[in-house]
């Protein structure tokens, strides 16, 4: 494609659309805020921008985004998908994302969001209707299955029962792969909290190479569901928290639980520590305070780590960037954030050391 649309989209948590405003004002000044609705927003672009469709908008809370070409409006499915078609045009596409502006916050669903049945019907009605189905990717019709990276994705977001916004992008990260930057996840039953949402999401959003039999300290561990995100994927996990743990994890083989506050524990518990996640119910400061104490210490080795910063407000999120480059200084050249979709007032940061130089541990004489 080598057309260049005059406007973005954007989707976002309810609640999050002025830390998008704030985000993009900062690193886009040249866009200009055009409408909204809770969870939804759009940009008039400036004229020659060179954006392409797979560009990164550089945004800690767009969940998904986007080019806009505009709105179908209709009466009922049927007419609303052939509208759909009449926005999109002839424009070249492998794969149709359809979802609401509405799918709740932190895994729980909105009152005002159309039931999953709605959004499936909408999806099959603009299917059905495609004008060149052979163009579409074989797999296209399933639902589960994720875009692959390069292809061009037609978006359609439902944001009022009779007002659908079309556009495009292409797939270029983990989020862009689904409709809305949702990952599709299932808490399983055993999960003793839905921590484990958090954990799970963030560990496939970063991609952070995490292999099976790595040791991993999760500071701030209790209950427990987190750490058994981290048991599922085979990891060595050293759990860090003053309060009881679930017993459903403290009698897993490979969980050991340090029942001490992060700043209390021994700087040799973390000598064959490779990673570290950590998720603490306390300012961001604080957070990065115990972090850099144990990451800088001459005897410790951390080569990633999984971040949770806690927003006691959403105006924090202007010291993001702060936040961000503080970790940054501690050799972590591969820093990243995004508001996943079972965060609250929170957001996840992945760090990664690459390439990782492993210190020597200091030896009296």
């Amino acid at each position: 494609m080598t057309e260049r649309p005059g406007f973005l989209f954007v989707t976002c948590q309810v609640g999050a659309e002025g830390a998008v405003k704030c985000e993009l004002a900062r690193r886009w000044g040249d866009f200009r805020f055009a409408f909204s609705r809770p969870g939804f927003l759009t940009f008039k672009l400036p004229a020659g921008h060179g954006l392409v469709g797979d560009f990164d908008l550089e945004s800690i809370f767009a969940q998904a985004y986007g080019f806009s070409l505009g709105r179908a409006g209709g009466q009922g499915t049927d007419e609303l998908a052939r509208n759909v078609w009449q926005v999109f045009g002839d424009r070249l596409l492998r794969r149709i994302h359809v979802w609401s502006r509405l799918p709740g916050g932190a895994g729980e669903k909105s009152s005002d969001a159309p039931s999953g049945a709605v959004v499936a019907a909408a999806r099959d009605a603009i299917l059905a209707r495609c004008p060149r189905p052979e163009a579409l990717a074989d797999d296209a019709h399933d639902s589960e299955r994720p875009a692959q990276r390069g292809e061009f994705v037609m978006d359609c977001v439902l944001v009022e029962p009779e007002q659908w916004w079309v556009g495009y992008h292409r797939v270029g990260s983990v989020p862009s792969q689904w409709p809305g930057g949702v990952i599709p996840l299932e808490m399983p039953p055993e999960a003793v909290s839905r921590a484990w949402l958090k954990m799970e999401e963030g560990l496939r959003w970063s991609q952070l190479p995490v292999g099976p039999g790595a040791r991993v300290a999760e500071i701030g561990s209790a209950p427990g569901g987190a750490s058994q995100a981290l048991l599922g994927r085979g990891l060595e996990v050293t759990g860090i928290d003053p309060a009881a743990m679930d017993p459903a994890v403290l009698e897993h083989p490979r969980f050991r639980h340090i029942r001490r506050r992060a700043i209390a524990v021994r700087r040799r518990d973390f000598r064959k520590i490779r990673w570290l996640a950590a998720d603490m119910n306390v300012a961001p400061k604080y957070t990065l305070d115990v972090l850099e104490s144990i990451v800088r210490h001459p005897t410790v080795s951390i080569r990633g780590m999984l971040i949770t910063l806690k927003l006691i407000e959403w105006p924090m999120v202007e010291y993001l960037p702060e936040c961000l480059r503080r970790i940054r200084s501690w050799g972590y050249n591969e820093v990243r954030a995004r508001h996943l979709v079972h965060n609250r007032h929170e957001v996840c940061v992945a760090a990664l050391a690459r390439p990782f130089v492993r210190k020597r541990s200091l030896r009296r004489r």
